[in-house]
């Protein structure tokens, strides 16, 4: 049986990041995956300025990304908002497109290449008491045995689920389909969509550059605790593409013609415990995903080093205390907004409205600024003057309603 200081299941960014972080500091870790990589996972395929931030610091270059600036909103009336992309004192002012094919490999190879175990099999559950685990059993029978474990295992995370950390019942669910189509984009599009007018959709579409010149399509939507809803992106998703079409974003694609993927997102930290014991979540595992808009490559790799620095700080069984206060730095945004989100899905008659007039011709030029720092989570870090003023003066608004007992419903 063999022994490591960190068992970490999933090897997508917060696990890789993890790993890299842990074998670097010259732990023994473990790196468990049930696939080899390269391997593809749905997703909008861009890493936002925190991300790219985080890959400058850990000295990882994503050789076949495209880089990209500036975002595009369509409001539900087809008029146009651009969001400018600003660099803040922390991050740069750019994202990355790049597949999930690419990214997850490049990270996985450096965990490797730094000295974590690759670890090809299926996490089937913890041996010992879930709250002193003393490691992981596989589906191939074999053990291995650590002083902590950390689940990057994504939104149906069975470490979370066998650690006793999620209530997937007061989860905030959140499901994605995208697929890749043959069309030039020059810079990133959000839609706020309404397949029936004053009825936006309960979510977003998108049309994202890839990094090969062609798009990447999808369409996302809350569905709260009822995950049955999900069927919706399915049932729409070819009229989301004529809506592109007719918006001239996308030429015109026969029915059924564009391969989807599609995967669970876990938002807003809602119905999950982060850590407990000699547990770790990290990532979408955790709940850590941008209740506005979805992004969540960004804050895996967040956490994933936030795991290994509260692993390498002192003592197995006081990770999870270090773990869970160092989270606080980064979660705010998504304990406001995970109230928001819930209102997108309850109100769309009233999230239309919103649209509209965010994207009316006075507006758009007023708030463009703030609506990206807010929306992407970059108010933290973002330079002094006028956006970050309205952004943060937004955050706390939000907040106060959000944050206060009894308000939340209203936000």
């Amino acid at each position: 049986m063999l022994s490591f200081d960190a068992v970490i299941v999933g090897a997508g960014p917060a696990g890789s990041t993890a790993a890299l972080c842990l074998a670097r500091a010259g732990a023994r870790v473990a790196l468990v995956d049930r696939r080899a990589f390269p391997r593809d996972k749905a997703c909008g395929d861009l890493v936002g300025p925190r991300g790219v931030r985080l890959l400058e610091e850990f000295g990882i270059e994503v050789a076949e990304a495209r880089r990209v600036g500036d975002m595009i909103v369509v409001g539900p009336s087809g008029r146009r908002a651009l969001l400018p992309a600003l660099p803040g004192a922390d991050y740069p002012d750019h994202a990355l497109a790049v597949s999930r094919l690419v990214f997850d490999r490049a990270l996985f190879e450096a965990a490797v290449a730094a000295g974590a175990c690759p670890v090809r099999d299926l996490f089937v559950g913890l041996t010992g008491d879930p709250l002193t685990p003393g490691g992981v059993q596989l589906a191939a029978g074999g053990e291995l045995r650590a002083d902590v474990v950390v689940g990057a295992d994504g939104a149906t995370s069975r470490v979370a689920t066998a650690a006793g950390l999620v209530d997937a019942r007061r989860a905030l669910w959140g499901f994605a389909l995208r697929g890749y189509v043959d069309a030039p984009v020059d810079l990133p599009h959000i839609l706020l969509w309404e397949p029936e007018p004053w009825r936006l959709f309960p979510g977003y579409g998108w049309i994202f550059p890839t990094a090969d010149g062609g798009a990447n399509v999808g369409l996302g939507l809350a569905v709260g605790p009822d995950r049955l809803l999900a069927r919706q992106a399915g049932e729409r998703f070819d009229d989301f593409c004529g809506y592109l079409h007719r918006q001239g974003l996308l030429p015109a694609v026969r029915r059924g013609s564009v391969p989807l993927l599609g995967g669970w997102l876990k938002m807003g930290l809602i119905g999950t415990l982060p850590a407990r014991g000699t547990v770790l979540l990290t990532g979408d595992a955790a709940g850590l995903v941008n209740p506005l808009q979805g992004e969540g490559i960004a804050q895996a790799m967040a956490s994933g080093r936030a795991a290994a620095n509260a692993i390498l700080a002192g003592r197995p069984d006081g990770a999870a205390a270090c773990y869970r206060e160092s989270l606080r730095t980064f979660t705010a945004h998504h304990r406001i907004n995970a109230p928001v989100q819930r209102g997108i899905v309850r109100h769309p008659g009233s999230v239309s409205v919103a649209g509209r007039v965010l994207t009316a011709p006075l507006v758009r030029s007023a708030v463009g600024g703030a609506w990206g720092l807010y929306w992407n989570d970059l108010v933290r870090g973002a330079l002094p003057g006028p956006h970050r003023a309205v952004a943060a003066g937004t955050t706390r608004l939000a907040s106060a309603l959000a944050l206060r007992p009894g308000r939340s419903r209203r936000t």
